[in-house]
């Protein structure tokens, strides 16, 4: 079984408390606070070797970590050490990844809508690949790289008009989109590459189909359009392109109801569909993200108060939610958890977690099965190591989290828990408004 088909991570026990990473997470809770995120080492580096496993047989291939999903210089530097290069999509991910020491040259610079400053940033830096999505920014990036003189390599992002059964808000690949370049689009942009952008060098497309996807079918088909358009271009414009990045977005387990793919059943729809076309594709680049960092990742929590409501539900409240976790408001997402310091329990009962912050809908897990829950006990929900910190806030001006990387009984802290000092660092009261 690959680790994306665990829900938890792999070196969770169950001893008299709840342990991951051999640290006891009622002690990670007493020692750094929560609400907590926590990283398991074994579990990260596990997951990028299935990866390289997976897809040894086909010799080009390049792993690039989708940064979106969690990007903090101690995860980079992990990635780096596992041979994987990095997506980016903001001039806040680049700057991490160039901070952390990583090879510029192994960074692609993915989005719908980089700005001037983000395109010569990467520039600065050496960012190895663009990713360029429409005809504003290939004209802007030939004009700040003429500038500097610079030859710039790009794929071009196509939407390849392929539906994915995942949720609305996460499709990426079908044909209405504000991704990529529509297929009818293709011809236009490479003549303008070949006879006005000179500072563009087109090396070979990109296309990413969406996220949390657990049919392969959809990356076999794909895979098929890419190298037939391929195949297209260099007919009709006489070029040879000698990459293609496929993107990303291989499904996890965050329920037992749900039933991902292995990434060896992924890597198999691409070699297949590769294999049955006669065509040379030197390098292909992937992109996962989620299905790389989710599962390493767990939340702890502290209950404070409960509520029965007469005839109802009972409701207990944790001190974090959707500002720590927006996936479940945003997107419906399900998760699974447990009672750390109450793991041997065998007593439950029906509670619904609900989060700290002013909103009704701030429900972190609905119905779930726990033991009977008192002020101070520690919950852990499981797979939270994707799009959770990425997409925090300080709603109701509450501070974000902490979080730890456990390895070997050791934890350390990799992103410190904001302080009320944070919060209000970059405010400022003009000097009219100003006491005197």
């Amino acid at each position: 079984m690959s680790e994306n088909q665990f829900i938890k991570p792999v070196t969770t026990e169950k001893k008299n408390n709840l342990t991951i990473g051999g640290c006891d997470l009622t002690e990670l809770a007493r020692m750094y606070g929560t609400p907590l995120y926590v990283i398991d080492e074994t579990t990260l580096r596990g997951i990028c070797k299935s990866y390289k496993k997976a897809f040894a047989e086909y010799s080009n291939i390049k792993m690039m970590y989708a940064c979106k999903a969690l990007c903090t210089s101690a995860i980079i530097r992990i990635l780096d050490e596992e041979e994987f290069g990095f997506d980016t999509v903001s001039a806040g991910e680049i700057y991490t990844v160039y901070k952390s020491g990583v090879d510029m040259q192994k960074v692609l610079f993915n989005g719908n809508n980089k700005s001037a400053r983000e395109i010569q940033l990467a520039l600065d830096y050496g960012v190895g690949r663009f990713s360029v999505d429409n005809f504003h920014e290939a004209e802007l990036l030939n004009d700040i790289a003429s500038k500097k003189n610079i030859n710039v390599k790009i794929l071009l992002r196509i939407t390849p008009g392929i539906e994915c059964h995942t949720h609305e808000y996460i499709k990426t690949g079908q044909t209405d989109s504000k991704f990529g370049f529509d297929l009818s689009q293709i011809d236009e942009i490479i003549s303008l590459i070949k006879t006005k952008y000179k500072n563009l060098n087109l090396r070979g497309l990109h296309a990413h189909i969406g996220s949390q996807i657990f049919d392969t079918q959809c990356y076999y088909d794909e895979v098929e359009i890419l190298v037939k358009e391929i195949a297209r271009i260099k007919n009709i414009h006489g070029i040879v392109l000698d990459e293609m990045n496929i993107g990303g977005g291989l499904g996890v387990k965050y329920t037992e109801e749900d039933n991902p793919p292995s990434v060896r059943v992924l890597s198999d729809a691409v070699t297949n569909a590769m294999n049955k076309y006669a065509i040379e594709i030197p390098t292909i680049y992937i992109e996962p993200g989620r299905s790389i960092i989710s599962t390493a990742g767990v939340t702890l929590y502290t209950v404070g108060s409960t509520k029965q409501v007469p005839n109802g539900r009972k409701y207990a409240a944790i001190d974090g939610g959707m500002a720590d976790n927006p996936r479940p408001g945003m997107y419906q997402a399900k998760y699974s958890a447990e009672v750390v310091n109450k793991i041997n329990s065998k007593e439950k009962e029906l509670v619904t977690l609900a989060g700290r912050f002013c909103e009704s809908g701030d429900i972190l897990i609905e119905n779930i099965e726990l033991p009977q829950l008192e002020a101070g006990d520690i919950i852990c929900v499981y797979n939270t190591g994707a799009y959770n910190y990425s997409m925090s806030s300080n709603y109701n001006r509450v501070e974000k989290p902490a979080m730890v990387l456990v390895n070997n009984s050791q934890s350390d802290i990799i992103v410190y828990r904001e302080t009320l000092d944070n919060l209000i660092a970059n405010d400022n009261i003009p000097d009219r408004l100003k006491r005197k």
